[in-house]
């Protein structure tokens, strides 16, 4: 009987090592892989990364990983072929799997959110306008345009939406003032843009835009989501 308590002891010692262990483990693989996140990325902050499930070690060993989730701020994306800086992203991934010398991953499916600044949407516009929250989860375009010799500022509520999975579309539900034939036209010329969003890894894909105070909000998803180095 005593034999069998000592060595329940030894077991329950043993593995309160083993879970220490684990943790410590986790924390390195984590903060390694936030090293390596904000060094491909050229954030000035570091980001969040967070393994999820128990044991670590033995989702290491697999190369299988029930759970990896991400925050940064500052990440880059490119939107019409011009750079630009994101503002919070967050990303879930789930059942990830890791192949080769951990150079390349497989999630069975990705979900994440991106927050584009209003003025880094306007930079891709390719317009001179400015572009912030017009409520109701929509923006607000202001822009100027010539027209018989007059300059002439219209600001439009848009509506924003996402095509086809890679492409961001703005659109004026109706521009104000129309006095002067061609102004619409005109305007529309100056605040509505459609503007592909590239980069994404494979599988990933846009599946909803709102504008929301302080950003466009931009939500992504997929499944089969290839990550590579």
């Amino acid at each position: 009987m005593r034999a069998l308590r000592i060595l329940l002891t030894i077991v329950v010692v043993l593995g309160g090592l083993l879970a220490v262990g684990d943790r410590l483990a986790v924390s390195a693989a984590e903060s390694e892989a936030a090293d390596r996140l904000r060094a491909a990325q050229g954030l000035s902050a570091q980001p969040e990364v967070s393994i999820r499930g128990f044991p670590f070690l033995t989702q290491f060993m697999d190369g299988r990983f029930e759970q990896v989730d991400l925050a940064m701020t500052g990440a880059a994306a490119t939107v019409g072929g011009k750079q630009v800086r994101l503002g919070e992203l967050t990303a879930e991934l789930h059942g990830v799997r890791v192949e080769g010398d951990y150079t390349r991953a497989v999630a069975a499916t990705a979900a994440g959110t991106a927050r584009v600044p209003y003025d880094e949407l306007a930079k891709v516009s390719e317009s001179d306008v400015t572009i912030g929250y017009g409520g109701d989860g929509k923006i607000k375009v202001t822009g100027s345009v010539e027209l018989l010799g007059q300059k002439i500022t219209r600001s439009v509520v848009s509506t924003v939406s996402a095509v086809d999975g890679d492409t961001i579309r703005v659109r004026a539900d109706e521009v104000p003032g129309q006095g002067f034939p061609g102004l619409e036209e005109l305007v529309r010329q100056r605040t509505d843009f459609e503007r592909d969003v590239t980069g994404f890894p494979a599988g990933l894909e846009i599946r909803h835009v709102e504008a929301a105070p302080d950003g466009l909000m931009v939500s992504v998803g997929g499944a089969d989501v290839v990550l590579e180095r």
